[in-house]
């Protein structure tokens, strides 16, 4: 009776507690948190339930002056404060400033800013409308009829083009990448022409909302930084514009790279960085409503499974408002047509499927995946949490695949660990877990896995395959501390397996920015602030590797005009993909069944040797024909045997 009793009066203080939680930061239902401007008037909700006043100030510029105006906020419904505006203040700066508990908190832009100056120190009133480029109205992105069509490249803003060898003017900017007509010193095409050429159908773009720690007020100096430590979610980050200090050029310009992205046939991908912010503290969202947007641990501190000092809590009914509000924004706004969620695994579950659910109701073409883990422990419950394990529980959200990329190259943790690719003996089954997606296959032994011993994704779309992305050592670097002693050819035949078994796996494709002419970043495995000649893509690697670029390039053309290689459904690879059983070790073969998906290659065979020696394998019927043989797009009619030259691929198939 006494354990009855305890327990009643635990789950009493629990809903007590909630309540007394509800009643101190009630949430907002409304759609207008932030600044609304219509016809020249401007008014402003914030929301802020622990505040005992709230200013609005004013300013004629982003950096620097006198407050010209302060404006005093008043109490209204479900913990919001609102103010307005009487007279014309279209490109004005503003700061909302709390006070809390008796205390002035520092003032900052507004958390739901869509529009800032300088270092993103103020919010600026804009027009919104008035941003938007010629024929921005009439501007659709290019058709996605399956989610596995997807082949996404990673690209950071300033990497592109920043080189002098880029053959861009514009360097480091968004409209740099709209550049047409560019070459390197050698004539072959860069940027944009470059990303037409390949054939990829998303760019993904590294964070370009504005962050914190490149000083917008000096670009002339030696400063560089990947983006992810975010400062205002909702606008664009200064730095890749040609004016830091008016908030409208940067968002213009940002609306025409979508636009001219999407007339050449590219989506546009948005990292984001919703798991925390790049200041704690200070944050914009900790002086509005001290404490409320992040976890904090069982003795108070702030939760760290980000690794940066504090993680946002998804889970909170005004976090999840923010983040659900702030994609809807870039998707609408901007046109957006996929996100990668950084560390995703902070997030929690419901958020993210409530986030899929309304953006697929406004773009149902639209692409969303993130990284299943975390930097550290999480004060969530993991159970709660949208990591790679509960991908099932997921929502048409995507996950990146380690098991693969580690499969192929070894393991991001060991730069000296080999993998499939480069000579590692026992990893057949972890490639066959990324052939087939990750998902529910028969002839999968799952114990022999490298990292998940079950399949975790409900269909091929939730698994992001690949092999390197801007985080740890490229891979052509990586191959060079795993493989030290193997000669450069014998590691650019490694380098080619590596991507072929990412181009010809089920599920989303993914490539790093350069991987296509063996980019190297000189063996720095974390150059997240590195100078640009770390960074910077070497244009002249295209014409040192054109050979190797000219693969990739028809590895792509072969995914795209091949629907084998992109099966949409698990039911579709159970039915259509087997693997050739009873191969030399170090040896994989998978057969599909083209005519089944109205491919025009009716039987497909696809051969993958990581060894570091020749293998014969016999073939049982006659009629094939070779489209790539040992890492070179060839056609020749084959007999009853081919030979797999070391860490090669070979693909034959039957009209």
């Amino acid at each position: 009776m006494k354990r009855i009793c305890m327990f009643f009066a635990f789950i009493t203080s629990l809903f007590s507690s909630k309540a007394q939680t509800d009643k101190q930061y009630p949430a907002y239902t409304g759609k207008d948190l932030g600044l609304t401007f219509v016809k020249n008037n401007a008014s402003f909700r914030i929301w802020a339930p622990t505040a005992t006043q709230v200013k609005l100030r004013l300013y004629n510029q982003g950096l620097g002056g006198e407050v010209v105006q302060t404006v005093d906020f008043q109490k209204a419904v479900q913990g919001t404060w609102t103010a307005a505006l009487v007279g014309t203040h279209l490109g004005d700066y503003y700061t909302f400033k709390v006070e809390h508990n008796g205390v002035w908190l520092d003032e900052v832009p507004d958390p739901y800013a869509k529009a800032v100056g300088t270092n993103g120190k103020r919010a600026m009133i804009v027009d919104m409308q008035k941003t938007n480029p010629t024929g921005w109205a009439a501007d659709k992105a290019p058709a996605l009829k399956n989610k596995t069509d997807a082949i996404v490249y990673e690209l950071h803003v300033r990497d592109a083009s920043i080189a002098a060898n880029s053959g861009i003017t514009q360097k480091g900017k968004f409209i740099g990448l709209i550049e047409t007509g560019t070459k390197n010193n050698e004539g072959l095409s860069t940027g944009l022409d470059h990303l037409v050429d390949l054939g990829i159908t998303h760019v993904q773009l590294l964070p370009l909302y504005d962050y914190n720690s490149v000083d917008e007020a000096d670009l002339n100096k030696t400063q560089y930084n990947w983006g992810y430590d975010p400062q205002n979610y909702n606008t664009p980050d200064g730095s890749y514009s040609t004016n830091a200090a008016d908030g409208a050029v940067r968002i213009r310009e940002f609306k025409l790279l979508v636009k001219t992205f999407h007339s050449k046939g590219l989506s546009v991908v948005m990292d984001v960085v919703y798991n925390h912010t790049g200041t704690t503290n200070e944050s914009n969202f900790n002086q509005i409503v001290p404490g409320y947007y992040y976890r904090k641990t069982n003795d108070g501190k702030f939760s760290d499974a980000s690794g940066c000092g504090n993680e946002m809590a998804s889970e909170k009914a005004m976090m999840r408002k923010f983040m659900l509000e702030s994609v809807l924004y870039w998707v609408k706004e901007y046109h957006i047509d996929g996100f990668r969620f950084d560390l995703m695994g902070i997030h929690d579950i419901e958020t993210m499927n409530l986030i899929s659910k309304e953006l697929h109701k406004i773009k149902p073409s639209i692409i969303l995946y993130g990284e299943g883990w975390t930097s550290g422990g999480s004060s969530l419950a993991e159970d709660k949490r949208a990591v790679k394990k509960n991908t099932i529980q997921l929502d048409k959200v995507g996950v990146f695949s380690d098991d693969i990329r580690d499969g192929i190259k070894g393991s991001v943790f060991e730069k000296n660990d080999r993998g499939f690719a480069s000579g590692k003996a026992g990893m057949e089954e972890s490639i066959k877990f990324g052939i087939v997606a990750s998902t529910q296959h028969p002839q999968l032994d799952y114990t022999k896995v490298n990292y998940s011993k079950a399949p975790y994704a409900k269909e091929p779309y939730q698994t992001v395959t690949y092999v390197e992305c801007h985080d740890n050592h490229v891979l052509w670097d990586r191959l060079l501390n795993s493989n030290p002693n193997n000669t450069e050819a014998e590691r650019t035949e490694m380098h080619k397996l590596a991507l072929s078994i990412v181009l010809t796996s089920q599920g989303i494709s993914f490539l790093h920015a350069g991987t296509e002419f063996l980019r190297t970043k000189k063996g720095v495995e974390n150059s997240y602030k590195s100078p640009d000649d770390i960074n910077e893509i070497d244009w002249s690697l295209k014409t040192k590797n054109k050979a190797v670029f000219d693969y990739v390039q028809g590895l792509v053309r072969m995914r795209k005009e091949h629907p084998s290689f992109r099966l949409p459904t698990t039911a579709s690879i159970k039915a259509n993909l087997r693997f050739i059983d009873n191969q030399p070790a170090g040896v994989i073969g998978y057969a599909l069944n083209g005519a089944a998906v109205n491919d025009s290659w009716k039987n497909i065979q696809v051969w993958f040797n990581g060894n570091s020696s020749s293998q014969k394998i016999k073939i049982n019927s006659s009629g094939w024909k070779t489209a790539i043989s040992n890492n070179k797009f060839e056609e020749s009619i084959i007999s009853n045997m081919i030979i797999l030259n070391a860490n090669s691929c070979v693909v034959i198939y039957k009209k």
